[in-house]
């Protein structure tokens, strides 16, 4: 949630209100409802609502775009004020020699905002945001720092600073950007004669893949061929860690296809392919974790809770292992019952989801073990945790997770096949559903099915075993982005009141597996259609219930797998034919970086 884009170059850029509003664009993913750059000695500030492609479709972009060594850009997800152009960033102090962006929520903005009031201060925004540029003013006095220096203000104010933030401060005069973060991300690139500053690295690069990650508590000064890091609350100087990313500037591109969201769908066979041979050596470290824990906990959020969801079943059948599961934003509630034996699997994509930091905060607090599943080297995540095992499913853009969410289910059945001593056989069926899923893919009935339901109001899932998470996870992905209300549900609750929501017509998706859940999920669908529901059956086999089968391949334990894959391409036909936006679901953002 929320973008940053800043860059400091030796030479002037030519262009940098361009360079900055593309690197904005690469991180329009992460959700936003406003925008702005500032770049330039006596700095020139841009600000919009709405999306930069709606605004370069009406040339309401820059006129001009004056040469500049240092800028900073951000797009905006409202919090505190609302959608308007003053609202959004960058701000600037009384002077307008300090300019100022930031992800997250400072708590004690109110407070510090009637302080500066007090002392003069005009401010031009509802914002948070807008205090830490005054508070920075605050640090001059008749042109001079108080301070040693311009980060050394920074750090000061920083420090003010209650709650979870990632700021950076641009002085346009100096061409100079400091930033510091608690919570939320902050990746620095290096590059050739400039450096850039991000909430994400595919902002940057196509420019570079070596990255520095700054931890909580740490700062960055970029000052045009330095790079310095620092410690939040002591200032001394860290030594600078920079690693190299194995993403490419193309995965972040659209290619052939027309978004990213079914761009990434039909990467899956690809992505699985390859997870079917991931190192044993990494799969039998963490089987070894989970033996020797006194409980074993899985958490995540969203469509990552789904898979971790799914993994008790797996775990239960191929290692017959009794694990727990809890949603990230709830785990709070339940920590008391850890202890140093314990050890909690933590799942996200970007390793950057604050409710699952805070879990794992919880866990080591209890000095509980820690394994994360991410698809980001050196994310907070990666950096909280004992071991991490990478999903290698390549750069994902799209708001909905698709391949990052098959890949954490090979991975758990995987490391389920692990400890159930047939890590060949769990390898056959995660490649085994890789080839499932190209057929899936190649399943033109899905698109003339979107083409039925794009009036609906209410769709109901049901799946049974472990294809119960298959249903919650299929039920998100229809209306998170084609907004019709679509509710998941475990087969068996039917009776305990949903089915007083069946009408004549109502559309019902039905996961049936080859599995000892199958005859209970066909009669549950049978009390559906005697309703006058419309079953729409996902199984290898068709049925008389059935109104519309989706044939899928029977991949055994791996049906979770491949029973994902329709539903996400229903998902994506039924924006398409409700004339919607794949990419940019309202209201949603692909990595949530607040609480």
């Amino acid at each position: 949630m929320c973008g940053i884009i800043g860059f400091v170059s030796v030479k002037e850029k030519e262009k940098p209100a361009q360079f900055l509003i593309e690197g904005l664009k690469r991180l329009e993913y992460r959700g936003y409802d406003s925008w702005g750059v500032a770049f330039g000695k006596k700095p020139t500030v841009y600000k919009r609502v709405g999306k930069i492609s709606e605004a370069v479709a009406e040339g309401k972009t820059l006129t001009v775009d004056r040469p500049a060594r240092a800028g900073l850009g951000h797009t905006r997800w409202a919090t505190h004020g609302g959608v308007t152009v003053e609202n959004a960033h960058p701000h600037t102090d009384c002077t307008g020699n300090i300019v100022v962006v930031h992800n997250g929520i400072i708590e004690n903005w109110e407070e510090l905002r009637r302080e500066l009031q007090s002392a003069g201060h005009k401010f031009r925004s509802e914002t948070d945001t807008e205090v830490v540029a005054h508070l920075v003013e605050e640090q001059m006095v008749n042109g001079e720092w108080r301070v040693v220096n311009l980060i050394e203000a920074v750090r000061k104010v920083f420090n003010q600073l209650e709650g979870l933030n990632a700021i950076a401060v641009y002085f346009p005069q100096q061409g100079v950007i400091g930033a510091f973060r608690n919570g939320s991300p902050m990746v620095v690139g290096v590059g050739d004669g400039e450096h850039f500053l991000a909430s994400d690295v595919p902002a940057f690069l196509p420019f570079t893949n070596r990255v520095v990650f700054l931890n909580d508590g740490e700062g960055i000064i970029l000052s045009g061929s330095k790079i310095k890091t620092l410690d939040a609350k002591t200032g001394k100087e860290i030594p600078l860690k920079i690693e190299e990313i194995d993403w490419s500037a193309e995965e972040g591109e659209k290619g052939e296809y027309p978004h990213y969201l079914i761009k990434e769908i039909n990467e899956q066979p690809q992505v699985l392919s390859r997870l079917s041979k991931y190192p044993e050596e990494d799969l039998r470290e963490v089987a070894k974790l989970i033996e020797k824990s006194f409980g074993t906990y899985f958490t995540a959020c969203g469509t990552a809770a789904h898979s971790g969801l799914a993994a008790t079943y797996l775990f239960t059948d191929l290692a017959k292992r009794h694990v727990n599961f809890a949603v990230g934003s709830e785990f709070y509630f339940l920590e008391s019952f850890l202890k140093p034996r314990s050890l909690l699997i933590a799942a996200s994509q970007s390793g950057e989801t604050m409710d699952t930091l805070e879990a794992v905060r919880a866990a080591k607090k209890h000095k509980s073990k820690v394994v994360a599943l991410t698809n980001v080297r050196g994310s907070s995540l990666t950096r909280l945790v004992d071991k991490t095992l990478l999903l290698n499913c390549g750069m994902e853009k799209a708001v909905l997770a698709t391949k990052s969410y098959t890949a954490k289910l090979a991975i758990f059945l995987l490391l389920a096949s692990q400890i159930g001593g047939d890590l060949e056989k769990g390898r056959e069926l995660v490649s085994k559903a890789a080839r499932g899923v190209k057929k899936v893919l190649e399943d033109g009935n899905i698109k003339a099915l979107a083409r039925k339901l794009k009036s609906a109001e209410h769709l109901y899932v049901i799946g049974r075993g472990v294809n119960y998470a298959t249903a919650l996870e299929a039920a998100l992905k229809i209306k998170e982005v084609s907004y019709i209300h679509a509710e998941g549900f475990a087969g068996g609750e039917l009776k305990h009141g949903v089915i007083a929501l069946i009408e004549d017509e109502t559309p019902c998706l039905v996961f049936v597996a080859n599995d000892r859940s199958r005859e209970s999920v066909l009669s549950n669908a049978k009390e559906v259609k005697s309703r006058g529901g419309f079953i729409i059956g996902v199984s290898p086999d068709e049925n008389e219930v059935f109104d519309v089968w989706l044939k899928v391949p029977d991949v055994g334990a791996a049906s979770p797998i491949v029973n994902a894959v329709p539903a996400q391409l229903l998902a994506y036909y039924l924006a398409i034919e409700r004339g919607l936006d794949p990419d940019k679901p309202r209201n949603l953002a692909k990595s949530v970086t607040v609480k």
